[in-house]
């Protein structure tokens, strides 16, 4: 794994993205901004992102031992109507508020 990818309806974030935004939190904040095309995810620990968004809760979970994790977001692929494909994701990390912007389109 590169980067950000998804897969099987899930988002892959490599270790070493993960660790530098999420630390030790396990839930995420999710939400997808129609307007930009982009899924934006932070931790649920960035009290910002609940006034400027209607987020979904997720759970972080842990794919090994290099510290991958991943976000199941199949309902938000079909709410938003965004192909399941498998592929590797545009991505931008913004460390100063801990956002992980990604590309769906």
């Amino acid at each position: 794994m590169k980067g950000v990818s998804l897969k099987s309806s899930h988002i892959y974030l490599s270790g070493e993205i993960a660790n530098d935004i999420f630390g030790n939190v396990i839930h995420a904040y999710v939400n997808y901004a129609e307007d930009q095309d982009r899924l934006l995810i932070t931790p649920v620990s960035s009290a910002w992102f609940t006034k400027m968004y209607e987020p979904n809760q997720l759970m972080l979970k842990e794919r090994n031992l290099q510290g991958d994790k991943t976000l199941a977001i199949h309902e938000i692929l079909i709410d938003h109507e965004i192909d399941p494909a498998d592929r590797e994701l545009e991505y931008e990390v913004i460390e100063r508020t801990q956002l992980i912007k990604l590309k769906m389109k």
